[in-house]
């Protein structure tokens, strides 16, 4: 069946504001059943976790539930979810971790394609171990990331290779799982930076091949909240630094102090209102994400080729990157203007874009655009519409002719 556009934007209480968000890459907007939930949450009698009194189990449930939740997202075990307050304190924790057993000589594999909070990590913790950091560089022209180069990257020594499953920038969708096989076959870790490409498409953790897989609940319409997902035996070789007295269990012992009850309440809505995005869509909540992601999936692939179409048709518009496979994600500049300035200019019009590095430190500085401003992105999520790109892009034309 058709995607039902209207029934999914209705499902999302913020747009009745009338703004048009192209903003999805830094944080969608909330569903009403996620903000039902947290406030549910809130006004319910609470305690910190117990099996001694209703308010505490009911926070033991709420954790479990947040828990097997992501697991159906991203097809992990519930026991394997570590959930945190973002992406960048959980890789943080992790690289903290998993570099105090790193050496002088140990190498680390990065891509200059990703978000900063998957390199800066890896590069300090190879700084505070005297390991070497090698690079995976991307095309200039088009923004792939070639998986041939992996072959000579990846030696004996290296420990770790830390790769995005989707260029926030430009939306590249690398070859992950070649990476990963790769990797693997010198025994490297993965860990793989699923925040810009699990909101889009059916995620699979096995077909991936990552060993560790970091997401966001605010990019695909929840709350503040991430989880880094692995299988829980590779946690249990892991010991990070900890409070004495707090869990020594796995998942828990990467957890630091009270988890925030509401917000986990509005992970599970969340991934409970993705899984109905298609009605029709049957079996359990594992079968019915894959459903409703690939129809939504499909929808932005749509709209994607005709905000493409229509900006390849603008002359002053210049776009970033060409990549076969990409996320429904651009990044250009009108000619005449600073990325700041547009971005000024369309948010009066009432359109909500992002302007600079978006924290894509290493491709707008390698593009050699971080100094100028870096670019404007465009993120086209599921409650986008073909009216919205249109309108987009006639403002576009505007602000071509007055620059």
């Amino acid at each position: 069946m058709p995607f039902d556009i209207t029934r999914v934007r209705a499902a999302y209480p913020a747009l009745s504001e009338g703004f048009v968000h192209f903003d999805g890459a830094g944080g969608t907007q909330t569903a009403g059943s996620v903000a039902d939930a947290v406030a549910g949450a809130m006004r319910a009698a609470a305690g910190n976790r117990s099996t001694a009194f209703t308010p505490g189990r009911r926070s033991l449930e709420q954790v479990a539930a947040a828990r097997s939740a992501v697991a159906d997202l991203v097809g992990g075990d519930p026991a394997g979810v570590v959930l945190g307050p973002s992406a960048t304190a959980l890789l943080y924790t992790l690289a903290r971790t998993v570099g105090a057993g790193w050496h002088p000589g140990d190498e680390v594999v990065l891509s200059r394609l990703d978000h900063d909070a998957n390199v800066r990590p890896w590069v300090q913790a190879a700084e505070a171990a005297g390991a070497t950091v090698r690079w995976a560089e991307f095309d200039r022209a088009t923004g792939e990331l070639p998986t041939g180069q992996y072959a000579d990257l990846v030696t004996d020594r290296t420990r770790l290779v830390a790769v995005t499953a989707g260029s926030n920038a430009i939306g590249t969708v690398p070859d992950v799982s070649a990476i990963a096989k790769t990797a693997h076959a010198v025994g490297a870790l993965v860990v793989v930076d699923g925040v810009h490409a699990v909101p889009h498409a059916p995620t699979d953790l096995a077909t991936l091949g990552a060993d560790v897989l970091v997401t966001s609940a605010y990019k695909w319409s929840g709350p503040h909240l991430a989880a880094m997902v692995a299988d829980p035996a590779r946690w249990a070789e892991l010991r990070p630094a900890k409070l004495i007295p707090s869990s020594d269990a796995v998942p828990e012992r990467f957890e630091y102090g009270t988890p925030s009850f509401p917000l986990l309440a509005g992970v599970t809505a969340a991934v409970d209102h993705l899984a109905g995005l298609d009605p029709e869509a049957t079996g359990d909540r594992r079968a019915r994400l894959r459903a409703g992601l690939a129809a939504a999936q499909a929808h932005e692939e749509a709209l994607l080729d005709r905000l493409l179409a229509g900006l390849a048709e603008r002359p002053a518009i210049t776009v970033y990157g060409s990549p076969a496979r990409r996320w429904p994600t651009v990044s250009f500049r009108v000619a005449g203007m600073s990325p700041a300035q547009t971005q000024a200019a369309l948010g009066e019009a009432g359109f909500c874009l992002t302007a600079g590095d978006y924290y894509a430190y290493e491709y707008f500085t390698a593009m050699g655009l971080r100094d100028t401003g870096g670019a404007v992105r465009a993120s086209i999520y599921h409650y986008n519409t073909a009216d919205e790109v249109d309108r987009l892009l006639a403002e576009l034309d505007r602000l071509a002719d007055r620059a």
